[in-house]
Parts: structure tokens; C-alpha cells; sequence
């Protein structure tokens, strides 16, 4: 997302007031300290990753996320600060789901500003091998 810095500088703010409505998921120090020993392209898709499947298994009670493939169906692009994934893949309960995300974090990539995602269809089992996909 391109924006002039006077209208960045806003979306930043009402994003971060955003923020502090959404009930945190505590990211615990284990994972902190895990993110902060990655360079900084690495931390940004793992601390993506690590979002997207907090809030789906927040958002849907019936999805319980523990995997995401970011580049299941296609590549994402990743930009300084930011990572959109049309083709990703996530896990739950053992079956496989498409998945798009976007994703922008704070400089550091420790904190996420803003994500959005939308889940698609189901992957039968017999196509998880094609896209590298596991039990």
C-alpha cells in the first residue's frame, strides 16, 4: 500500500487505535526472542505467518490454525515492510485450506499493523503433495 507520508503517518495512527480494541494475543517471549535473532525479510514472514494463525483461529471457533504455507500456489510479494500472499495455504485440525493474506508490520517486524485475509476452498488430500503440503 502506497501512500503519501502525511495520509501514512494517519492510517499508522488510527491502525495502531485500531489495535489496542483487538484483544492481544500475547506473543510469548520464546517467540520474541526466536523473531529478533531472524534477518529482517525472514522475521517479516514469520511473524506474518504467526498472525494470520492467531486470527483465524480467533475469528471461526471452528478452525484451530497450526500451519501456514505462504507460497503454497504462489509466490508472495514482499515489499520493506509488508508481505502480500494471493497464494498461500493454511493447516487446521489436520486438513488444509486455501488462504490470501496482507500483512504490514512495523519497521522492526514485531508488530503487525494492519492484516487482512480471506480463506477459500478446502485442498482435498490428493493435491497436498503437488503444493508441498503435509500431515
Amino acid at each position: 500500500m502506497l501512500l503519501v507520508a502525511p495520509m501514512k503517518k494517519l492510517c499508522l495512527m488510527v491502525l495502531a487505535s485500531m489495535m489496542l480494541a483487538w484483544p492481544a494475543s500475547a506473543m510469548d517471549s520464546a517467540l520474541r526472542a526466536g523473531l529478533l535473532k531472524l534477518d529482517p525479510q525472514t522475521r517479516l514472514e514469520q511473524r506474518c505467518d504467526a498472525e494470520v494463525l492467531d486470527r483465524i483461529s480467533h475469528d471461526d471457533r471452528k478452525f484451530k490454525a497450526d500451519r501456514v504455507v505462504a507460497y503454497a500456489f504462489a509466490t508472495p510479494e514482499m515489499g520493506t515492510d509488508a508481505i502480500r500472499s494471493p497464494g498461500a495455504a493454511f493447516r487446521s485440525k489436520g486438513q488444509w485450506y486455501r488462504l490470501k493474506f496482507k500483512c504490514q508490520t512495523a519497521p522492526d517486524h514485531m508488530q503487525v499493523l494492519q492484516l487482512r485475509y480471506r480463506i477459500g476452498d478446502e485442498i482435498p488430500q490428493s493435491d497436498w503433495t503437488k503444493y508441498n503440503l503435509y500431515d
